[in-house]
């Protein structure tokens, strides 16, 4: 996701929901990360992966949303 800078920091200064899934994305992505350094995955662990790829994607197209207001 490409943000022009001012408006990420504007959105992360005035809008805690923006500022929440920002966060959130950065620890999935730091989750996904721990797992791809694994050589072997537990069946729980693929479904954990799945889980965090849906919420991570989930989070990004409401962030995109909320860019795209502020944009306006």
């Amino acid at each position: 996701m490409e943000i022009d800078q001012n408006i990420l920091q504007d959105l992360l200064n005035t809008n805690s929901r923006f500022r929440m899934l920002y966060e959130e994305h950065s620890l999935f992505e730091k989750r996904l990360a721990e797992f791809e350094k694994k050589g072997f995955l537990s069946p729980r662990e693929e479904v954990e992966i799945l889980n965090v790829k849906k919420m991570k994607l989930s989070g990004k197209d409401e962030m995109e949303r909320l860019v795209a207001s502020a944009a306006c």
